[in-house]
């Protein structure tokens, strides 16, 4: 992977403070990537780094133990809930998300995990998301990189990466120019309360925290509308891309590692996906009709929530999938249940949809990918045929 050093924006105290923490976890945003294909549909890969409670975003409130579970964290659609098919309901902070449920531009799954079991690091989370496999380290690459050899089409391949480069599905051999935005984003609550926790005992790194403006929990500033408004500025740089040559991007957004005080902390994340993913759709135009936007976290939460109304590291979660052509407007795949002996190691939402399934499916919908080669090459482990129910979305 090459990189155009001049397109590097100069480091800032916020940007080293920013690429501290990207160095402890995960990135505050980035990489996002765009990938030169030929033909008009396009396809949009987006990790929720931190951890995604689906079970938040898309509660179940129609089973009988999902409300005993969360005290604190469950709603109904008698309290702000927003009904999607009378089992099922959408957080109110990703209300806007609505209008393209309504539209049929909009699918859930639950119940979606990768490989990865355990949920006890972010960093193995996330290579195996990532990678497409549990081998990820070993493999050195990104499924979404391993998949652009295997799009029937001709011509040189140019992958453009925007933000800010911390690992991502299209890491690989191929060349990449880099595009930064002008100033990072604002850090997101879970990445500043990992701050605040680590540096509690250094009073140097805290007043240079407290400088930029971006201060922790412990007494700061936290600054929600400067991050949606640098996601709205990527959002457009995004759709103006493949709008032109470009036909694949990759990001990641961070914010949903919500070990206490969910209920706050998820309001922020699940406003900021709301706003990219309904801004995408604007940004896009007309090319919005033949795009595929997939949305996968690292893994879920635990069913139950913790003694500090949050929810700790679990197993599966929710995908989300999104665009102008799809059969949406629907919930896929199969309910496991929250009941007695339905969960995993009784405290996790048993999977029950293996997530690269999905992903393989969408690259075969959107680019011909054969089967074979996404069973063999894309998500090696995988057996990936034409039966799969993902491929009628």
């Amino acid at each position: 992977m090459t990189v155009a050093k001049s397109d590097l924006y100069a480091l800032s105290r916020r940007g080293f403070l920013a690429s501290a923490f990207g160095a402890a976890t995960v990135p505050l945003l980035g990489p996002v990537r765009l990938e030169a294909a030929q033909g008009d549909n396009r396809f949009i890969a987006i990790s929720l780094r931190g951890a995604l409670d689906g079970l938040d975003l898309v509660q179940p409130y129609g089973d009988p133990a999902f409300a005993d579970l969360r005290p604190d964290l469950a709603l109904s659609p008698d309290d702000r809930l927003i009904d999607l098919d009378g089992f099922f309901g959408l957080h109110p902070a990703a209300a806007p998300l609505m209008p393209l449920w309504q539209g049929g531009e909009l699918a859930f799954v639950h119940a979606t995990a990768t490989p990865y079991r355990g949920g006890t690091s972010h960093f193995d989370g996330q290579d195996v998301l990532d990678a497409g496999s549990l081998d990820g380290r070993a493999l050195k690459s990104g499924w979404l990189n391993r998949s652009l050899s295997l799009i029937p089409r001709a011509g040189s391949r140019k992958t453009l990466d925007i933000g800010m480069s911390m690992g991502s599905l299209l890491n690989g051999p191929g060349e990449v120019d880099l595009w930064s935005p002008a100033m990072p984003l604002p850090l997101a609550e879970d990445e500043l309360r990992f701050l605040g926790a680590l540096y509690a005992s250094d009073e140097g790194f805290r007043s240079a925290l407290l400088e930029t403006g971006d201060a922790g929990p412990a007494g700061g500033i936290l600054d929600p509308a400067g991050r949606r408004a640098g996601l709205a500025d990527i959002v457009t740089q995004i759709g103006t891309q493949l709008r032109g040559d470009y036909r694949i991007a990759s990001l990641s957004l961070s914010g949903w590692d919500t070990h206490a005080d969910q209920a706050t902390q998820f309001d922020t994340a699940a406003g900021d996906l709301a706003a990219v993913l309904t801004g995408l759709k604007l940004s896009l135009g007309d090319a919005w009709g033949s795009t595929v936007v997939l949305v996968q976290t690292e893994f879920g939460r635990t069913v139950r929530q913790n003694a500090t109304r949050g929810t700790d590291h679990g197993t599966a979660s929710v995908t989300i999938i999104a665009g102008g052509g799809l059969a949406g407007g629907r919930m896929l795949g199969t309910w496991p249940g929250l009941g007695a002996g339905q969960l995993l190691d009784d405290r996790d939402l048993m999977p029950t949809t293996d997530a690269r399934e999905i992903a393989a499916a969408m690259l075969h919908r959107q680019f011909d990918i054969t089967p074979a080669n996404l069973s063999a090459k894309v998500f090696p482990g995988l057996s990936f045929d034409q039966t799969s129910a993902f491929l009628k979305v």
